[in-house]
């Protein structure tokens, strides 16, 4: 936000340097990101007089120059030779002296020298208002008023105005602070901790009347919940133009271009006091009737930019007893406003809701300076005050009387904050003892009304244009701040606390975890909590009831948190597989939310998704695609990096795979692998297979608290292997095998593997052929054939008995 301060000296006579100024503000909270210049006329006329033309003849080489002798308040007169038609002897003009710098149409500099044209010598430049950059007009030179001395200098005879600007980081919970009023408030109080006290000087309206009444236009307004307060009247006999200097210098120094007077005297107000303003021509309203409501969704309008918008049934509109005529508190509409032609206008001051003019905004697209203080929240007591200073400033820039009474719709009066302050509560939170003097005194400062003070804290009245104030430590801060964070002492005692930690820290288990993922190629992603409620129908798992709904969504598409992490996932992948990358592993950490009949709930997880190869193409091998158990042999390695073994697998019950697994342990589920079922991937005009896993991370957690490490050396004596062939039914899975064979020999059997099935001719119907691997081992000593041999025999009599197998 910028503020010119120049500006701000209307509001409070302060005579510091600006960067001390601006420390102060910085201070305060208003945090100064820079302080650079403003010259209405850029190089601000340095070297240019004005000067006497004495004499002017024609130039003997050229037709359509003349030769000049011009008095410019040296003593000596200079010679200038000069190509405009309308230069003439007794003229008082604008002279650009030898050494002084003027700047063409682009910006850029160019010095006058001494010279010769035509063989004639010319010692300066006789210049018209757009090379001194004070209008548009090459039309000949510039001819001054005739009682002005020659040897002036011409930053004295224009309004040239020289300023510096601040550049105000406002943070968003500042609205009080969004206009030149505003931060001058708070460098009063500031300056009053300074031991320097200025009054705060509030432009009077003691000069508003109506003169007559013989334009009313009435006001209605149907939702008062949109339109707490809304005033308005009307001004007529005037006369558009350009504004004064004044104005469009000040405009201008904050970044703003002037339009015409009755545009410009609105800005001026809000960037004044604060109060968006809107003026509409008095002769474009229907029936001489200002309705402020809503309109049926769909209902065609088209803005100030030219753009046809589609409205929302929740956009408040100001409307006639026809036609929209602006969106209300956010953008105007392209034929209610002022133009050349407008002689009467209806000027609008109001008080939107906060939440329905940036709903607004946002669902359009649009960001003006309007809604930018209306989202935010203005002060509702200062809506006809300012209604009255801005009709002021157009009666006086651009003619015309006030025909109407001011209109004031304000049935429900916005009540200040009423906040109890605890003396103790102060001293414990800032680490200080304040005295009570000083904080009465810095409350008094902010406008903030005391109603009684007892020993323990005092009661108080915050106004409601500090709508960021509502509680105790809100009142607390504002009397750090203006105190000053660097008066408070740090004693040289140096405290330090042990705080207790669990045995397990989630971000610590998280970081290996990602560190290992990234070493496997995997890059982390970060899907957004909120997303789209009609996900749900993509999963019979997923339950729309169960949806934590959002009060004042952004859009529709953002309107729930999510239950299921998948979707973000397949929304990156599909972005990232549309930009032509086709070999995609991603991870994320993050949680489900659900809003169950006996509470709400947020589940932490962390998901896989792969998709394309699992390697690039390069000189050494061709690409590998993806498969089912390359995911599944990075989680059994997660898996062992957490330490977690002795887990089952089973099948998943879960929709949104097409075949899949889950990994259990102690009955509860820990991780969920699989391929993502061809209609889900369909959705998001996703082709290639997609590979997905979840770790249902709060039960990893769990499991890593309860988990009892042992360290081992590593066994001396050597492993032995043994492989079985086994003919089997077509149900039995090789889980069930491991399972049978880790129980028949818990000591020795360390690990059971699968290298090989085979299904097809030679086999009975119904059968399917599993080769199984099986390692041995004894820590304590080397195994016999014999004890082999009987451990193989148990495991094939069990496998006979209770799958019915055999070996082939």
């Amino acid at each position: 936000m910028k503020i010119s301060y120049n500006w701000l000296k209307q509001f409070i006579n302060i005579d510091w340097q600006a960067d001390k100024t601006g420390g102060l503000l910085t201070d305060l909270g208003l945090e100064i990101e820079g302080i650079e210049s403003f010259e209405s006329v850029k190089g601000g006329l340095e070297g240019i007089v004005v000067g006497h033309v004495l004499s002017c003849e024609q130039h003997p080489n050229a037709d359509r120059l003349k030769i000049t002798n011009v008095d410019v308040g040296t003593g000596e007169n200079i010679q200038i030779v000069c190509g405009a038609h309308n230069v003439a002897e007794g003229q008082k003009v604008p002279v650009a002296t030898i050494g002084a710098t003027l700047y063409d149409a682009e910006g850029k500099p160019w010095k006058i020298k001494k010279g010769k044209i035509r063989g004639e010598v010319s010692e300066g430049m006789i210049c018209a208002e757009d090379e001194l950059g004070l209008g548009n007009s090459h039309d000949g030179i510039m001819v001054l008023d005739s009682t002005i001395t020659p040897g002036t200098k011409a930053s004295d005879v224009f309004e040239i105005e020289n300023d510096l600007i601040f550049e105000i980081g406002l943070t968003p919970n500042r609205a009080d602070a969004m206009s030149h009023w505003g931060v001058a408030r708070d460098l009063k109080a500031g300056l009053i901790r300074k031991e320097v006290t200025l009054e705060l000087i509030t432009p009077s309206n003691s000069q508003f009347r109506v003169i007559s009444r013989t334009n009313k236009i009435d006001v209605e307004v149907e939702n008062n919940q949109l339109a707490p307060r809304y005033c308005g009247v009307t001004i007529s006999g005037l006369k558009v133009k350009e504004s004064p200097q004044w104005i469009q210098n000040r405009l201008k120094a904050i970044g703003l271009s002037p339009i015409n007077n009755i545009v410009d005297a609105t800005n001026y107000v809000l960037h004044d006091l604060g109060q968006p303003l809107h003026a509409f021509d008095a002769v474009k309203i229907s029936g001489e009737k200002i309705i402020v409501k809503t309109l049926p969704k769909g209902t065609k309008f088209t803005t100030l930019d030219g753009v046809e918008r589609e409205l929302h049934e929740e956009d408040l509109m100001i409307c006639d007893n026809e036609k929209p005529m602006c969106i209300a508190g956010v953008f105007g509409g392209i034929h209610s406003g002022v133009t050349e032609s407008t002689t009467s206008i209806f000027l609008e001051s109001a008080y939107f809701n906060a939440v329905s003019v940036r709903k607004t905004a946002k669902r359009h697209g649009l960001n003006t300076d309007a809604s930018f203080r209306f989202e935010r929240g203005i002060d509702p007591n200062i809506t006809e005050y300012a209604l009255m200073r801005a009709a002021l400033l157009i009666m006086e820039i651009a003619g015309g009387e006030i025909t109407s009474d001011v209109v004031d719709l304000y049935p429900k009066k916005i009540e200040d904050h009423q906040v109890f302050l605890n003396f103790e509560n102060t001293t414990k939170l800032i680490g200080e003892e304040i005295p009570k003097e000083i904080i009465k005194e810095i409350l008094t400062s902010l406008e903030i009304k005391i109603n009684n003070i007892t020993e323990a804290g005092i009661g108080m009245t915050i106004p409601a244009y500090r709508n960021d104030v509502t509680r105790e430590v809100d009142v607390i801060e504002e009397i750090l701040r203006v105190y000053g964070y660097n008066n408070i002492k740090f004693t040289e005692k140096l405290n330090a606390s042990i705080s207790s930690t669990q045995a397990v820290e989630d971000y610590q288990v998280q970081n290996k975890i990602a560190t290992q993922l990234t070493a496997l190629g995997f890059h982390e992603m970060m899907g957004n909590s909120l997303t789209s409620p009609k996900y749900i129908e993509l999963s019979e798992m997923l339950n729309a009831k169960y949806n934590v709904e959002m009060l004042n969504p952004l859009s529709s598409d953002l309107s729930v948190l999510r239950q299921s992490m998948l979707f973000n996932a397949l929304e990156a992948l599909a972005y990232n597989s549309n930009r032509k990358a086709t070999n995609i592993k991603l991870f994320e950490y993050g949680k489900t939310y659900h809003n169950y009949t006996n509470g709400r709930a947020e589940n932490k997880h962390l998901t896989l998704v792969v998709s394309g190869s699992k390697n690039d193409d390069n000189w050494t091998q061709t690409p590998q695609p993806s498969s089912f158990f390359y995911l599944k042999g990075i989680i059994t390695a997660i898996l062992e990096r957490l330490g977690i073994s002795e887990y089952s697998e089973n099948g998943v019950d879960n929709d949104i795979y097409s075949e899949g697994i889950s990994f259990v342990k102690n009955k509860k589920v820990i991780v969920e692998i699989g391929i993502i079922n061809k209609k889900i991937a369909n959705h998001f005009s996703i082709d290639s297979e997609i590979l997905y896993a979840d770790f249902h991370w709060d039960a990893i957690l769990e499991e890593l608290s309860t988990e009892n490490f042992k360290l081992k050396a590593i066994p001396k004596f050597p492993q032995v292997k043994r492989d079985f062939a086994l003919l089997l039914d077509d149900s039995v899975s090789f889980n069930e095998l491991r399972e049978i064979a880790q129980q028949t020999e818990r000591h020795l059997l360390k690990k059971v593997t699968l290298f090989d099935v085979y299904i097809g001719k030679n086999l009975p119907k119904g059968k399917k052929s599993y080769a199984l691997s099986f390692t041995l081992q004894d820590s304590n000593k080397t195994l016999t054939d014999k004890q082999i041999d009987k451990i193989m025999n148990k495991l094939k009599d069990r496998f006979e008995k209770e799958l019915g197998a055999s070996l082939r």
